[in-house]
């Protein structure tokens, strides 16, 4: 057998948020893989060290968790008034497929300081000290986020003291704006914010029963279910949802039951080929408990709990895109989430996650009885880890 060397592509290794992923800026890519493809795909399981059936990525540079399976490719944007392009391929771990379906809103966190730091925005743009603004096209779902990065001595600030539950180290803040979540690229959302015209659904779900259901598509289709109505009380920790395999079983015969409804899949089937989109969380009231740190969190600094399903596991603290979700359910009255608040119109609130506390805004507002949302804020950070490049074998 011939030797191969190894292929040489620089990237860039990054925390986003409570996510981590490799970063490549789109013309440093193999020509193969500069377009969408099995050629993509390949590279970039292979890069992750997917698929391993030993859970592990000991042969890549993922995390063998969800959270840590992530790739990103960024470049001058196509789109007028947008500086770059971002495009997020979530990595299945033990499954050879990389999930185009949706966005990680953790690691748009990210995508600012790495487009500054690229050279992909004008010097003329960038302050000496103050907050420059990257405006990015997400490209798997057509939509627009703002990061205001900081700036200090003329360079990203990485080093800061917000501190973010889920991450064990402080670093500066990082404010996302998410731009009409709720609507497709052309500005008019196929489904509408509730792709079933319900606020609250009753789902049908095999081997489960009945049970109600708040379907939205906003930041990332998503699945709320009422804790109780699953036995659980919003206070669960990995642990008692990852170890358990009926439970496991349970919640995504839900997850799918949802797609359905939601017009997502048309088969039970194809929800395998697609586990990064719906996503599937329970919500219930405040209530006390210890984070997975050991912080504990009391009722009174929470609006509600919420527990979220990403990649068939139990996240370990919360997802971006499904913040976005809760805010902007919680904004609506009548919703689940908004019931698991307490009911009445707010924007903005504050959910206990396995890892502590997020506070999210949302400005919703209903129109000839349809529900839309104009944006959603939240607050994250994000540092560079490594920078080089990246070796993998030919693939």
């Amino acid at each position: 057998m011939p030797f191969l060397p190894q292929l040489r592509i620089p990237a860039t290794y990054m925390r986003g948020g409570t996510s981590k992923g490799v970063f490549f800026r789109l013309e440093d890519l193999p020509p193969p893989a500069q377009v969408p493809g099995p050629a993509r795909d390949a590279l970039l399981m292979r890069v992750i060290g997917s698929p391993d059936p030993y859970g592990k990525h000991t042969d890549g540079m993922g995390g063998a968790t969800s959270s840590t399976s992530k790739c990103v490719i960024v470049s001058p944007s196509t789109r007028p008034d947008h500086d770059v392009d971002y495009l997020y391929g979530q990595v299945a771990i033990d499954s050879a497929f990389v999930d185009w379906s949706g966005n990680c809103g953790n690691l748009s966190t990210a995508v600012g300081p790495f487009a500054i730091m690229s050279g992909y925005l004008p010097a003329a743009r960038i302050p000496e000290s103050g907050t420059v603004t990257v405006r990015v096209w997400q490209a798997n779902i057509g939509k627009t986020i703002l990061v205001h990065v900081p700036i200090s001595n003329g360079q990203v600030q990485e080093t800061g003291d917000f501190m973010l539950d889920g991450v064990a180290f402080p670093a500066a803040e990082i404010v996302l704006e998410f731009l009409d979540p709720a609507d497709d690229e052309d500005g008019d959302a196929t489904a509408g914010m509730f792709p079933t015209g319900q606020l609250v659904d009753r789902l049908d779900v095999p081997g489960v029963g009945t049970l109600e259901a708040t379907l939205i598509n906003a930041g990332i289709p998503t699945v709320f279910v009422e804790a109780s109505a699953l036995g659980l009380d919003g206070t669960e920790l990995q642990p008692a949802v990852n170890d358990n395999p009926a439970l496991l079983a349970r919640l995504e015969a839900i997850r799918v039951a949802g797609a359905l409804r939601m017009g997502l899949i048309r088969t039970p089937e194809e929800a395998a080929t697609r586990q990064h989109t719906p996503k599937l969380a329970w919500v219930a009231p405040p209530r006390g408990y210890q984070a997975a740190s050991g912080k504990p969190i009391a009722a009174s600094d929470i609006d509600l709990n919420v527990r979220a399903m990403s990649m068939g596991k139990l996240h370990h603290a919360m997802m971006g895109t499904a913040s976005v979700a809760i805010a902007t359910a919680a904004a609506v009255p009548g919703t689940l989430v908004n019931r698991a608040a307490g009911g009445g119109q707010r924007d903005v609130v504050r959910f206990g996650h396995p890892s502590g506390t997020l506070r999210v805004g949302a400005s919703v507002r209903e129109v000839d009885g349809r529900w839309t949302v104009t944006r959603a804020v939240m607050s994250r950070s994000a540092r560079v880890l490594m920078e080089g490049w990246v070796r993998v074998p030919p693939v």
